[in-house]
């Protein structure tokens, strides 16, 4: 962890300790343990990775109030895995001061540490959530975040809710090892990364956003400037002498909307952000539109039982074509779900991903179920099917896996 942030971190415990010593302090402790197993049935490409890994989680999480007002909330994260040294790591997932209070007829909050913050509506891909960095070494689908560094103040009144962000210090993004799967065929070598911008991580970055429901629409607006969470790519070559991938993180500005109605058995979702600060193949800035819009219809105690079902639908669209840096540039995703509804809270989610310019074909499942108050288990499974030659997933193309996982919860 960087200094600046140890010291931060220090500095909220002792002023939340110092307001202690007079007030009670309410204490609550939580988290899991996790024993995750990986199994994948065919061979990689690469030489030296595995066909299944095992790993250990531990995400305790403590948060303490004192009579004032003030809070502290402490979420560090630590995974040890038996295949990729790079997926053994560990970080502080949340930890910040919380303060708030009234004023007039609205209320304040003001969050100042390292926290997550999400923004989105849509099932397929967060397309707006740009706050905290990606942590990919824990998935393939970029749901799992780092902690980021910011200060994050809310102002609520009849009006809605605006929110202002300042964010100190960026958080490059973690890879697979050489020994990991689910990894570019070409090694990333973070150790080479660049910025555009010459104060590099420790660039001020600003973001606001305002939020509201509306009947039955509930939208949110924001903006965003600063460091691209998304890395470009370049040809390098490591201390070995062997070609590697070497990430550079550019300046962007970013408008967004994310908007859900919720009618009836009906949610319908859209998520669409405008990108200007990117540069093309021949270093020229260029801005795109990108979005995703969808819908998810649920039907209710199906075959007359308890459980619900819900089909999904959504359309992706990336309008920078082939220059985009992800791999959903023009896709279709359709999902069931089905929540049972019972004691032990079971539901099963499948989908695919099809690309409309080619074959390729991604297959999801997710499943859990909690087998009593304190342990659950977890399925998840993705299958990479009629991957062209041309796709960003080529190199995943033998990466198919399953995935179970034992969680206990305190």
């Amino acid at each position: 962890m960087p200094r600046r942030l140890a010291v931060l971190l220090g500095g909220l415990i002792l002023l939340l300790g110092a307001s202690a010593q007079a007030e009670t302090v309410f204490r609550e402790v939580t988290g899991r343990f996790t024993l995750e197993g990986r199994y994948f049935p065919h061979s990689s490409i690469l030489d030296g990775q595995r066909e299944h890994s095992l790993s250990l989680v531990a995400e305790p999480e403590a948060y303490l109030e004192n009579e004032a007002g003030q809070g502290l909330v402490l979420k560090p994260f630590l995974r040890w895995d038996s295949a990729d040294a790079r997926r053994t790591h560990w970080d502080i997932r949340e930890a910040y001061g919380l303060f708030f209070g009234e004023f007039e007829d609205s209320e304040w909050e003001l969050r100042a540490g390292i926290d997550k913050v999400f923004w989105g509506v849509a099932e397929s891909r967060h397309l707006v959530d740009v706050i905290n960095q990606t942590d990919l070494v824990e998935s393939p689908d970029q749901e799992e975040k780092l902690g980021q560094p910011m200060v994050h103040a809310t102002w609520l009144n009849d009006l809605g809710a605006f929110e202002a962000f300042a964010l100190p210090y960026f958080r490059k993004r973690t890879f697979q090892g050489r020994a990991g799967r689910l990894r570019t065929a070409l090694h990333i070598d973070g150790e080479q990364t660049s910025y555009e911008s010459a104060a590099k991580q420790h660039h001020l970055d600003v973001a606001a956003r305002y939020s509201n429901s509306v009947g039955a629409l509930d939208f949110g607006l924001a903006v965003f400037d600063g460091t691209n969470r998304s890395p470009n790519f370049s040809l390098g070559v490591d201390g070995n002498g062997s070609l590697v991938l070497v990430p550079s993180y550019e300046q962007m500005r970013q408008v967004s909307l994310d908007a859900q109605v919720t009618t009836g058995a009906w949610l319908l979702k859209f998520e669409s952000y405008w990108r200007d600060g990117e540069r093309d193949a021949a270093e020229l800035e260029t801005d795109y539109l990108a979005l995703i819009g969808g819908f998810e219809y649920t039907l209710y105690g199906i075959f007359g039982g308890d459980a619900d079902l819900g089909l999904l639908t959504e359309f992706l669209y990336d309008g920078r074509d082939e220059r985009a840096t992800v791999v959903t540039e023009e896709d279709v995703f359709a999902a069931i779900r089905l929540a049972f509804n019972d004691e032990a809270s079971t539901d099963i989610l499948f989908g695919v991903m099809q690309d409309l310019d080619k074959p390729t074909r991604t297959l999801f499942l997710e499943a859990n179920r909690r087998l009593d108050d304190n342990f659950s288990l977890g399925l998840e499974g993705t299958a990479f099917l009629n991957v062209d030659d041309a796709d960003g997933q080529l190199s995943l193309r033998r990466d198919s896996f399953l995935q179970l996982d034992l969680t206990y919860h305190y």
